[in-house]
């Protein structure tokens, strides 16, 4: 497999030429980065769809209420709002973290009240998910943290050993492979947080503030790296406060007051 994270620009010659070679898988980078536990489904299915949707933590108001709105599959969305107004929490939902207070979720064509527990590990195998916390696993070196997905997988790690090198590399961590996560800046940890969500190539990819420990010009590469992914399929939703990184033309969500507003491929929302 030819390495697909040297430059931007070769980033995108790599991205056509697989499209045209995976049109009829669409969902992976690689047919040897397919999870063989996972029934991968089209690219249709891809959806997400929230219907009157509300959430509290007990008897505390609504964090968010009556939220509406649909992302078409293959779709990147930006989600903004103050802080405090709910951007987690509406990712965590769409992650299948927590489940709502009322109202209706479609995720993957399925209802997610109806998801049982046992199901949601193979479904999270399908989405590549960048949290505030990073989720680094201490003992694994940067490298191994970023592969575990593709293990996990069950790849080979001829396979995948120069795509994950590519990407360090991509993301500035090309001289930390060996480093285990105690030993990184906050900055690196997100880069290395990003690196493992990506590497699978995701149905659905949720980033939670991916920029905000990374300086401008990284945080613009880092905008570059998820329009990659979006352009090969992947449903992608990013919740920024950074709204300079936000594409003029992209679809945005706002949040405040527990309202969610905004547009998406120009229908107007809330």
């Amino acid at each position: 497999m030819k390495r697909m994270w040297r430059s931007s620009e070769k980033m995108s010659r790599v991205n056509i030429k697989r499209q045209n070679e995976h049109k009829n898988t669409g969902q992976h980078i690689s047919k040897t980065h397919k999870n063989p536990n996972i029934n991968s489904s089209p690219e249709s299915d891809a959806n997400i769809h929230f219907e009157r949707v509300g959430f509290r933590y007990g008897r505390e108001g609504e964090i968010l209420s009556d939220v509406s709105f649909s992302l078409p599959p293959g779709s990147m969305t930006f989600i903004i709002g103050p802080s405090g107004a709910g951007k987690s929490t509406l990712l965590k939902l769409i992650y299948l973290h927590m489940r709502q207070s009322r109202g209706h979720i479609t995720l993957f064509g399925r209802d997610t009240s109806q998801i049982e527990r046992k199901e949601i590990p193979a479904l999270k195998r399908r989405m590549g998910i960048v949290l505030q916390d990073f989720r680094l696993i201490d003992h694994l070196n940067v490298y191994e943290n970023v592969a575990l997905p593709l293990r996990v997988a069950r790849s080979k790690r001829e396979d995948y050993r120069e795509d994950v090198l590519g990407l360090l590399k991509w993301v500035g961590l090309g001289s930390r492979a060996h480093a285990l996560p105690p030993t990184l800046s906050g900055g690196e940890k997100q880069r290395a947080a990003i690196a493992r969500a990506v590497i699978t190539k995701p149905d659905i990819l949720i980033a939670d503030e991916p920029t905000g420990n990374v300086d401008a010009d990284m945080g613009r590469r880092l905008i570059r790296l998820f329009s990659e992914l979006n352009r090969l399929g992947t449903t992608t939703i990013i919740a920024t406060h950074n709204t300079a990184l936000i594409p003029e033309d992209a679809n945005m969500l706002s949040i405040e007051h527990g309202q969610v507003k905004g547009n998406i491929n120009g229908e107007q929302i809330g």
